[in-house]
């Protein structure tokens, strides 16, 4: 069965050029017991179909055949609108009245995004309606193009960067001068412009901040003239099954404002491609095209219910999309709001079985069907220190969790457990109740983001790396692998980052990525993606470490010892003299990247090496391959 793809989408305008994706892909050594999607993204996709890098052995069967349908005619208006339906927008937006129940947040009151009175602006519509014209929709003026210039590093030759290269995307305003768009739309920016609908000038714009893990993007307008005559979108509260959904943005297929219907199909906690996360997400069928990621999807009221991001592509289905909800958005400015960055979705770092078997149950003394069963915790996890294997979680902050690992949401339904871990903040503290060896108990976890081992993205935009005598070290990360591709990594290397999980904080996994050949590393020059595990001797914990061993070493020879029982071994005083003229060969303007030129400081709290027992702890639901295991 071909390996179905899901995909966020923007669109590519130098195809011609041959670039090596940064994207970390999801895919596994080929298993067996592996059956769930791949979702990666788009504009990944676009480059490494322009320059034909090799896709891993599970995605080999995957197509990117989308359909650049252009502009859709919207035949069944969404919202009627008077002859001047800017006006008539506005004099709703004025009326004092507010519906309760609507979703009002701190984040959506600081961006100018109160809510008004649903029932009021629908009679008005309906009062002066015209149907059957969108074109002069006041909503559909806060709709805007993206154009991004992209400059990726290069992960194997971590001193420089690739060629840059530009996308289009879309992007909506929120008031107080700021936009939402995707995260991966403006991934690597070097220049952000925005331009209006209707408008031939383009605005320069501002990254504030990125949400890696939930794919939104905070965008800043400094120029005035952008934001004259301008309304903000009404942010929605999360819609129901079935209904009407209507997208907006700027895919391929021409250069104006594009619209596209349908409904809702299936609201649940979805994988997030770009962030390899697992949050709450709209499926929608309505057309999603590349370029449409960043637009905003509406309700029938003209109210932004969530931002359209990914789409599954698969010979045997069709018209599924996703829209992030607008309990995800408000999260995202919660947070920036909070802490004045984006600190990002916390976790509460275990591995769960599912309790639907009734002699598991009757084994762990549980007396009824509720709960989860405990299989591995995080060691950098706050409940480390709480949670043992074999624990059942029964509640989450006294909400009963089922044995499916399932929680009530909305009437008659069941969603995820993880959902409620998602709806908390960085530092938060949430009450489990556990059932241990029969006994019931409370205990309070603190919860925090999830350390990675091995990192889906880089942060600060540039790898770290250090070369001793013409050896190339670095952090071992999904961006890298996706560049090397799986097969020059090796199988074990792949296991490792799949599956382990980091024993302390700032853990890394450091290899050799390549050797530049001269005479001082002679014998070596074959090596390359190697995990170095000792130096002289000394379990290295990270590649600043690694850098400090080097710099304080007093030995006459630097040992290397890697993880397949390798041993490679430098005359210390020889390695420091030939630095110089092999950085000159070889163009590189330094012997190792700017944050290793920082002391180094131990932060592991003990003389911990690099986690060796691959293969205990997944990274995330979509890498597991059974259903009866709950990442959380």
């Amino acid at each position: 069965m071909a390996v179905a793809m899901a995909s966020s989408f923007f669109s590519v305008f130098s195809s011609t050029i041959n670039f090596r994706s940064s994207f970390p892909s999801r895919s596994l050594p080929p298993t067996p017991l592996r059956s769930t999607a791949l979702l990666t993204s788009t504009a990944t996709a676009d480059r490494k179909i322009a320059s034909g890098s090799k896709r891993r052995s599970s995605s080999a069967s995957s197509s990117f055949n989308f359909d650049d349908e252009g502009e859709s005619a919207l035949r069944d208006p969404f919202l009627r609108k008077s002859k001047d339906g800017i006006s008539l927008l506005r004099q709703s937006e004025n009326n004092p009245q507010r519906n309760p129940g609507r979703l009002q947040t701190a984040a959506y009151k600081s961006f100018g995004m109160q809510g008004k009175d649903r029932k009021e602006l629908v009679n008005a519509v309906e009062d002066k309606g015209e149907p059957g014209n969108l074109q002069d929709a006041a909503f559909l003026n806060a709709v805007v193009k993206v154009y991004c210039t992209h400059t990726a590093p290069d992960y194997s030759l971590p001193w420089q960067k690739q060629r840059q290269y530009t996308s289009t995307g879309s992007a909506f305003m929120i008031g107080d001068g700021k936009l939402l768009t995707n995260a991966h739309c403006v991934e690597h920016d070097t220049q952000v412009k925005v331009k209006k609908r209707g408008d031939d000038t383009k605005y320069v714009a501002k990254v504030l901040a990125r949400g890696v893990d939930c794919d939104i993007a905070l965008l800043s307008v400094e120029n005035e003239n952008f934001w004259k005559g301008a309304e903000p979108l009404k942010l929605g509260n999360l819609p129901c099954l079935q209904d009407a959904v209507t997208v907006v943005g700027y895919p391929l297929g021409g250069d104006t404002i594009s619209v596209t219907r349908g409904v809702v199909s299936r609201i649940e906690v979805t994988s997030y491609a770009h962030g390899s996360s697992d949050l709450l997400g709209i499926q929608i069928d309505a057309a999603i095209n590349p370029g449409n990621s960043g637009g905003p999807a509406f309700n029938d009221h003209g109210e932004c219910i969530g931002v359209a991001f990914q789409v599954y592509r698969s010979d045997d289905v069709e018209n599924i999309g996703y829209v992030i909800p607008t309990t995800v958005v408000s999260h995202f400015l919660n947070d920036y709001e909070r802490n004045g960055k984006y600190t990002g979705f916390p976790s509460l770092g275990v591995l769960l079985q599912k309790l639907e078997n009734p002699a598991l149950r009757a084994c762990l003394r549980m007396k009824s069907n509720e709960g989860v069963l405990v299989r591995r915790v995080e060691p950098t996890s706050d409940a480390n220190n709480v949670l043992k294997e074999g624990d059942v979680i029964v509640s989450f902050n006294d909400i009963k969790v089922g044995c499916e690992g399932t929680v009530p949401f909305r009437t008659n339904e069941r969603i995820a457990f993880r959902y409620l871990i998602s709806q908390k903040f960085a530092g938060d503290v949430a009450e489990l109740g556990i059932i241990r060896s029969g006994e019931h108990i409370k205990a309070k976890v603190i919860l925090n983001p999830r350390v990675h081992l091995v990192p889906f993205h880089v942060d600060g935009g540039q790898p770290s790396y250090l070369i001793i005598a013409g050896l190339v070290f670095t952090p071992l990360s999904e961006p890298l692998i996706d560049e090397e591709c799986e097969d020059s990594i090796g199988l074990k290397l792949l296991a490792k980052a799949r599956y382990s999980s980091a024993s302390f904080e700032g853990e890394q996994i450091v290899i050799l990525s390549q050797v530049l050949a001269n005479e001082v590393n002679i014998g070596y020059e074959d090596m390359g993606n190697q995990q170095v595990v000792k130096l002289n001797g000394t379990q290295i914990r990270n590649i600043h470490h690694l850098a400090h061993l080097v710099d304080t070493c007093k030995d006459k020879y630097l040992v290397f010892e890697f993880d397949e029982n390798y041993i490679a071994v430098l005359e210390r005083e020889s390695a420091i003299a030939a630095s110089s003229c092999i950085l000159k060969d070889y163009g590189i303007p330094s012997e190792r990247s700017s944050d290793l030129l920082e002391p180094y400081v131990d932060i592991s709290g003990d003389d911990k090496g690099t986690n060796q027992n691959y293969g205990d702890s997944p990274i995330s639901n979509s890498e597991i391959g059974f259903e009866g295991l709950l990442w959380a």
